[in-house]
């Protein structure tokens, strides 16, 4: 599938937030290739070694563990953002998440050795994953804060405001399991919360 890297420069740039270091952009988009996903597919599954680094160009990768028997969401990649078993693709150790294709999915992907080509000589590259990861960090500090402080409806009411889009894109039982919320319990707030 012919795809055109526009949006990932366009994703590259507003992450690197400089345009003096545009000039590394065309390098990285090179050591990135186009891989397409059907829904249900994954991109790894628990104790294997994490293939590739990706931008998600269209799609949702949904993060999940299996504690006795149940499946829970630990994340939500979206459509114009970056994702991966980042410990088992950078440390070469089987993941201890599955992560798999919520829908039909267009992925541009990075493979160990040229992702590390990158960052050691590349500075653009290297200030790009430093902005991502600083601003993960940041992310999932609010999101650890929220759960121990929100309530199920303060939660879902703040999803709302920030990824409105969730609500039509993922099914109901993995976004109750996000929040931290049963599905009945999230069937409820739903109907109370406008």
């Amino acid at each position: 599938m012919e795809r055109s890297p526009e949006h990932f420069e366009t994703y590259l740039k507003t992450i690197i937030d400089n345009p003096a270091m545009e000039s590394g952009l065309s390098d990285i988009q090179n050591a990135f290739r186009p891989l397409s996903l059907f829904k249900n597919s994954f991109f790894v599954e628990e104790g294997q070694i994490c293939p590739y680094f990706c931008y998600i160009e269209n799609g949702i990768l949904q993060h999940s563990l299996s504690i006795l028997g149940e499946e829970k969401t630990t994340y939500l990649a979206l459509r114009n953002s970056c994702t991966a078993a980042l410990k088992s693709f950078r440390f070469r150790t089987p993941s201890r998440k599955n992560i798999r294709a919520l829908s039909d999915c267009d992925l541009w992907v990075i493979e160990l050795n040229a992702f590390e080509y990158l960052l050691k000589n590349n500075p653009t590259f290297y200030t790009f994953y430093y902005n991502l990861i600083e601003n993960q960090i940041y992310r999932i500090d609010d999101y650890r804060i929220d759960l121990l402080t929100l309530t199920p409806e303060e939660r879902y009411q703040k999803m709302l405001e920030n990824e409105p889009k969730l609500l039509q894109q993922v099914p109901l039982h993995y976004l109750a399991s996000f929040l931290g919320i049963s599905t009945r319990h999230m069937s409820r707030i739903r109907k109370n919360v406008k």
